[in-house]
């Protein structure tokens, strides 16, 4: 079976495409015939050997696929040869034949195309418990979602819709308003203005009634988290994502107490790990929302898996909107 290889950390051109044995599930995993495969930033990051968890070397990248199981190892009784499927793994995607863990795979709908299923697993289960979880959001609440129009920003912007809020989507590229406004974003904020420190709050005090946000996802970190901070509402929640935008931020304590603001992270990993049957229920519901129309898969490009470096460059040129997927 085919494979992209990292021989070392590096940039994703450095990869190669090599033929590699068929891998067998051993006890509690199952074998999956990969049909698509989820790109994301993540993925950029372990590559280059940024990520906080390095894989050996030489190592194939990915940390999500969409296909049918193959081949079921000893124990596994929920899953059989045939059974559609989403699958995450720590990384290992971007192969024609990937091992996963049985309770980290999760029924896929007929309806549904695997390219679909593969864009709306890791963006769309970060979304999710960044919101419900560490958010805290509930119906009716304002949410500001930075980088609105990448993976994990515009999946956020659809679940607060879905969900019954109102979305503000922060986009640093203005032409990429329509997109997030297409996803279902009620007021963009423009992060791209000179004074971002007091003109993002004044953005959204205008699309508030001066209340502010009650929730903030933000997964750029840098100068958009600390403007986004002066925008929270009493009792405001904000949610740290990543630091797409370069810079990790540092906060001010007291700053806390003004407000009564709540700062949490949300590692997307530790959930899949320590909660697999909490993802299970929340990767349903996802589905069954995308089922009735109130989510999108958001696919913006395709590449076969021998153009995985042309996927990552488009995500690490910041061209991405919404999700790029891999096809096998």
């Amino acid at each position: 079976m085919r494979a992209v290889v990292m021989e070392a950390f590096g940039a994703p051109e450095q990869a190669v495409v090599k033929h590699l044995p068929s891998p067998e599930p051993g006890p509690g995993e199952v074998l999956v015939r990969t049909r698509a495969a989820g790109v994301n930033y993540p993925d950029l990051l372990v590559v280059e050997g940024r990520y906080q968890q390095r894989p050996p070397i030489p190592f194939t990248p990915g940390k999500e696929l969409a296909g049918e199981v193959i081949a079921v190892g000893d124990g596994v009784t929920r899953w059989a040869p045939g059974d559609r499927v989403m699958a995450q793994v720590e990384y290992g995607a971007f192969a024609e034949e990937v091992v996963a863990h049985a309770d980290q795979c999760f029924a896929v709908p007929d309806t549904m195309a695997f390219t679909d299923a593969a864009a709306m697993g890791l963006v769309y289960q970060t979304a999710w418990f960044a919101l419900l979880d560490r958010g805290g959001f509930r119906p009716g609440e304002t949410v500001l979602v930075t980088g609105a129009t990448g993976g994990v920003g515009m999946a956020a912007v659809q679940l607060v819709k879905a969900l019954g809020g109102t979305a503000l989507a922060g986009v640093t590229t203005p032409s990429k308003a329509d997109a997030a406004r297409a996803a279902g974003a009620d007021h963009i904020i423009d992060l791209s203005i000179d004074n971002l420190r007091d003109g993002l709050r004044d953005q959204v005090y205008a699309a508030t009634d001066g209340k502010g946000v009650g929730v903030c996802i933000d997964p750029l970190g840098g100068d958009p988290f600390d403007a986004a901070m002066r925008a929270l509402a009493w009792c405001g929640r904000m949610v740290v994502v990543g630091f797409a935008a370069g810079r990790i931020p540092e906060i001010k304590a007291n700053y806390l107490l003004v407000k009564n603001i709540a700062v949490s992270g949300l590692q997307w990993s530790d959930y899949r790990d320590r909660t697999p049957a909490r993802m299970a229920e929340a990767q349903a519901e996802i589905f069954r929302l995308h089922g009735a129309g109130k989510l999108a898969a958001n696919v913006m490009a395709s590449f076969p898996l021998d153009r995985m470096a042309e996927a990552l460059a488009v995500i690490r040129d910041r061209k991405v909107v919404g999700k790029v997927v891999l096809t096998v």
